[in-house]
């Protein structure tokens, strides 16, 4: 099954994110009582599986896709993969302000993107 350029770069680039996001945030929750080194070595292994996924989310999409279209792409699917994640792993209550930022990027999305 071939999927079409977007769908690649897309579910590459989400997964991506989830290591991205645990990488970053993750020792928060589970390595606080760790030095902090310990944590940085950790989240640099993670960091190796969210590489593995971007680079070649990014090579595959800017044969499609400008490099700003790439950019605000990987913006818009942060923050899908951060609220969650935040809420559900991190116990951090909803703010509305995940709504107002979801908005903002919804509008970088359409003026990056529109013809």
């Amino acid at each position: 099954m071939n999927l079409p350029v977007w769908a690649q770069t897309t579910g590459l680039l989400v997964l991506s994110n989830i290591f991205m996001t645990f990488a970053w945030y993750g020792h928060l929750k589970g390595l606080q009582n760790r030095a902090w080194y310990v944590a940085a070595l950790i989240s640099w292994g993670i960091a190796l599986f969210e590489y593995l996924l971007q680079v070649p989310a990014n090579r595959i999409g800017h044969t499609q896709f400008s490099l700003a279209q790439l950019k605000i792409m990987q913006e818009a699917i942060t923050l899908t993969v951060f609220v969650p994640f935040a809420m559900f792993y991190m116990n951090e209550p909803f703010k509305l302000d995940y709504v107002w930022a979801g908005l903002c990027l919804v509008g970088a999305v359409y003026f990056i993107f529109r013809s």
